[in-house]
């Protein structure tokens, strides 16, 4: 189940560190002008072999984590390029957290900009939690938003949040909604700021209408 409020799904455990944006989303997805058919590239390279065929030690693979939402990874996730592919195929596959102990700066901005919760636990909980996702039996995680609070059978754990990660998953707002709740303070800041300066205002517009 996903809501505004709480995550709660099966959880698949990458058992990788240093896991690059170019293994998340190969380059060869790349090549459209949209966002569609990336989840058909995410994570394909340890998904499937040289001839396209499912690979069954992938966990992704397993019918006991089919429909896994929730992915708990090494340390450095989504190292690599600054490719927001990565981010967006993930969602597309219907993955809406990962766990980790650290992850590449870029990386977490793209994801929390997209509504793509990142969670960070300290290696131990790591561990257990990869145990847990593991076993097909105790492989649920429930991670509560407004508590920071993530439980599974062997995890009871808190994490951090900024204020305004939080207000976005809270309210469902991605990076621009959160700057359009700003827009009549960014309104008046320009009118105070064409008022004082009003020949900078429409600047471009008056330019080319003198240059005909």
């Amino acid at each position: 189940m996903t809501d505004s409020l709480r995550i709660e799904g099966r959880a698949a455990a990458l058992r990788i560190e240093n896991l690059d944006t170019d293994q998340i989303m190969p380059k060869q997805f790349l090549r459209g002008i949209d966002k569609a058919g990336l989840r058909d590239g995410l994570l394909y390279d340890l998904r499937f072999d040289a001839q396209g065929r499912a690979r069954p030690d992938c966990v992704l693979n397993r019918p006991s984590h089919a429909g896994a939402s929730i992915l708990v990874g090494g340390s450095n996730f989504g190292c690599g390029s600054s490719r927001e592919h990565a981010v967006w195929g993930l969602l597309q596959y219907g993955i809406r957290a990962v766990v980790a102990p650290s992850y590449a700066e870029i990386f977490h901005s793209n994801a929390m900009n997209n509504r793509l919760l990142l969670v960070t636990l300290a290696q131990p909980e790591i561990d257990r939690l990869m145990d847990d996702a593991d076993d097909p039996a105790r492989n649920a995680v429930c991670i509560d938003i407004a508590a920071q609070t993530l439980s599974s059978a062997s995890v009871q754990a808190g994490f951090a949040l900024l204020s305004r990660h939080r207000r976005m998953f809270m309210e469902g707002l991605d990076s621009i909604g959160l700057s359009l709740g700003y827009a009549a303070q960014i309104d008046a800041f320009a009118q105070r700021h064409w008022a004082q300066q009003p020949w900078l205002r429409d600047v471009a517009r008056v330019a080319q209408q003198r240059l005909g």
